[in-house]
């Protein structure tokens, strides 16, 4: 009994002593310049996105830096503007800059404060060998690959772009004009087939400093469920390595602990996160973001389902049902349940579309030429545009 005792008095006091621990950049009442994106050096656009942070009280997600000059400087006294484009984002066409010299980054918002950050080494990204992925009993794994032979790059950060496609629940053969059900044109309007795409949400770093080569190999980069929609029919995976230095390294390490990592008493603490972009207005004030210059290698693969085990993917289909509709009362019909034209209004017109169904099927009876009704359902299970696009990406095959 003093054994059970003093194990719930010991358990007590650890769950006392955990404190919620606010660092000064997160609990102070302002907010602060976030800067991400990297300097291409090459022919590829260079795109840098400028935002504020929001406390985490507010019920703002996103808070874009407008109408702010954004310009790269080299050691050299030549200078690169940026052009403005929409949230947030500054794009200049591909730099092709000087290799041998140093770059920065100059900002002035809109408020006259301004932002520089510390002149920084070209360090080109080595090309991704391999993408790859291995099959588990509740999803996929993948992984990439790549190496060095100038040794001159040991860390590395990834992110990729996922698509894939996926149905609705139900094939439209129909559609309405809205006051008339016509055949869809199946190759022009297939609402029954989409694709749909998502982005790195997680900071995926790697480093071959303490290996014996400069070779990465299965460098993990993802995971997929069994479960997921992703692997319904097709998908595939666009990942983007990128060079860095062993401070820009430390500091997405930092990120990572920082918005990762934390939750319990025996994960990594709250650190500093020290960046190489300074406020020259106010010195004391901190600023988020670690500026690279270098090239950004990318590879794509895609995973055909027909060579995954028979998994069945979780859809936000449970709910539907597809409801006959008739034009009117026809014999061998036990009841008239509604006219088509109160349901299969214009689902392209503006305004509320309460209680609008799409066509699905036609209903016939033997030796009927024309339909008496349609099944049909609600846009949800039926139109795959409300979540992606019936459009085939460029790229894919």
């Amino acid at each position: 009994m003093k054994k059970l005792w003093f194990l719930f008095f010991f358990l007590g006091l650890i769950i006392s002593c955990k404190k919620p621990y606010l660092p000064p950049v997160i609990a102070a009442p302002g907010s602060f310049l976030v800067v991400e994106g990297v300097i291409n050096n090459g022919s590829d656009s260079t795109i840098i996105k400028l935002s504020k942070t929001v406390n985490l009280s507010s019920t703002t997600t996103t808070n874009p830096i407008l109408k702010a000059i954004v310009t790269v400087e080299d050691n050299q006294n030549n200078a690169y503007a940026l052009t403005e484009t929409a949230h947030g984002k500054y794009v200049s066409a591909g730099l092709n800059l000087n290799n041998t010299l140093q770059y920065r980054l100059r900002i002035k918002t809109a408020d006259n404060k301004e932002y520089l950050s510390d002149y920084v080494t070209v360090l080109d990204s080595p090309p991704i060998d391999t993408i790859n992925y291995d099959i588990q009993s509740n999803g996929i794994n993948l992984y990439s690959g790549t190496h060095d032979p100038s040794n001159k790059v040991k860390y590395f950060r990834f992110d990729y772009t996922e698509t894939w496609i996926f149905h609705s629940k139900y094939f439209s053969q129909f559609k309405s004009n809205g006051d008339t059900v016509l055949g869809r044109d199946l190759v022009n309007d297939n609402i029954y087939q989409c694709w749909q795409n998502d982005t790195s949400s997680t900071i995926v770093l790697a480093s071959s400093a303490k290996l014996s080569q400069n070779v990465l190999v299965n460098n993990p980069i993802t995971s997929v469920s069994s479960t997921s929609e992703k692997l319904e029919a097709k998908y595939s995976i666009m990942v983007r390595q990128y060079a860095l230095s062993a401070d820009a390294y430390i500091f997405w390490s930092n990120i990572k602990k920082n918005t990762e990592q934390l939750g319990s008493i025996f994960d990594a603490q709250p650190s500093q996160l020290n960046g190489n972009i300074h406020c020259l207005t106010n010195p004391q004030e901190a600023v988020i973001g670690y500026l690279s210059v270098g090239s950004v290698s990318s590879k794509r693969i895609f995973i055909d389902n027909r060579i995954l085990p028979a998994w069945v993917p979780n859809t936000p289909y449970n709910m539907c049902i597809d409801t006959p509709l008739f034009y009117k009362y026809s014999e061998g019909i036990q009841k008239t349940i509604v006219n088509q034209i109160d349901l299969f209004i214009n689902y392209n017109k503006p305004g509320p579309h309460f209680d609008v169904l799409i066509p699905i099927d036609g209903i016939f009876v033997p030796g009927a030429g024309t339909p008496i009704g349609f099944t049909a359902a609600e846009p949800a299970c039926v139109d795959c545009t409300i979540r992606g696009s019936n459009k085939q990406p460029a790229f894919w095959k």
